[in-house]
Formats: structure tokens, sequence, C-alpha cells
């Protein structure tokens, strides 16, 4: 089964950065992507790559600020975030799934069979 581990959250201030991580037990996954939920709300899709073709699918809230990408070897998949707003602050959780079927497009929870633990992301 795949087994995902994220890193690199923290506290940064307002138009910051941060670069999370994450690292990926099985490099078959046909698409992966990031997911965030603040507290009393729902989670919420942020960013999905489709590794065939690498396409890249934002949610309107972080367009020309996140950037989802992938090494070469898939291994390893990263969200690079810049002009952090307060907004953005959430718990940020990294999902996989192996399914055939997948739709990337709809940055939706249900597509995705493994998650990892999460990373705390606060922005002030």
């Amino acid at each position: 089964h795949v087994q995902l581990v994220e890193s690199g959250g923290g506290s940064v201030q307002a138009g910051g950065s941060l670069r999370l991580s994450c690292v990926v037990s099985d490099s078959s996954p046909n698409c992966m992507g990031w997911f965030r939920q603040a507290p009393g709300k729902e989670r919420e899709g942020v960013a999905v790559i489709y590794s065939n073709s690498g396409n890249t699918y934002y949610a309107d809230s972080v367009k020309d600020r996140f950037t989802i990408s992938q090494d070469s070897a898939k291994k390893t998949l990263y969200l690079q975030m810049n002009s952090l707003k307060p907004e953005d602050t959430a718990m940020y959780y990294c999902a996989a799934s192996r399914g055939l079927l997948v739709r990337p497009w709809l940055l939706s929870s249900a597509d995705y069979n493994y998650w990892g633990q999460g990373t705390q992301v606060t922005v002030s």
C-alpha cells in the first residue's frame, strides 16, 4: 500500500513563503494532490497533479500563488506556497490515488485512497 509523509509546515507572516513536501512509498500513483482543512471548515482541494500528462489543477483561491510539482522519480510531491495569506492557515494533507478513473480536475477528496498525517501551516 501507499504511505505518505508530509513535512515543511510552520508559521510565517503574511506575504511569506513555504514549501511543503510529501514522500511517497510507492511511485505508481497516477494522481496526487494537496488538500487543506481549517478549524470549523470542510476539507477542500488545493492543487492536484496528474502524473501521466503532468497537467495541474488549482483551486481559484490559490492560483498564481501556489505551484504543485513532482520529482522525476515521482517519489516526492511538492507544494510551493508564495504570497501566503492568513486565510491559507490550515492543516495541509497530501493524498494519492492509483485508480484508473481519477478525475483530477474535480479536486475532490473522494478520488483519493491514501492520505498523509498532515502538516500545519499558520499565516499571521
